[in-house]
């Protein structure tokens, strides 16, 4: 029979009754801030951290219910965009709202046909 030889590393970080690490505000404050600036999906960012994904999740959600601002990735997101056809904006007497919630307004029926017809093209 071979023998085993174990040998335990502490590395000093804490941990709670069930072995779990503890991680402090300041590097929770720093994970979520760079998260913020990545781009990166959740999963992917967790993982390069080397932060276990439903923990990551679970500090974005005390974060954002603490203020929602708060690391929200803004990066390639567009949340309101303004169109308008012709020279002259007009008062919107007209509006249509396509499948999915988008409202289109406008005042002349013949563009915002076209802009309805283009959009669910």
């Amino acid at each position: 029979m071979e023998t085993v030889t174990t040998e335990i590393l502490d590395s000093g970080q804490k941990r709670d009754a069930r072995g779990r690490k503890i991680t402090d505000e300041a590097r929770r404050a720093e994970v979520l801030g760079a998260f913020a600036a990545s781009g990166l999906s959740q999963k992917a960012f967790a993982r390069q951290e080397g932060v276990n994904y439903h923990t990551f999740v679970a500090w974005l959600g005390q974060a954002r219910r603490s203020d929602p601002a708060v690391a929200e990735p803004t990066a390639g997101k567009v949340r309101f965009r303004q169109l308008q056809l012709g020279s002259e904006p007009r008062c919107a007497e007209l509006e249509v709202v396509l499948p999915g919630g988008l409202v289109v307004r406008g005042g002349d029926a013949t563009q915002l046909a076209r802009l309805v017809k283009a959009l669910t093209a």
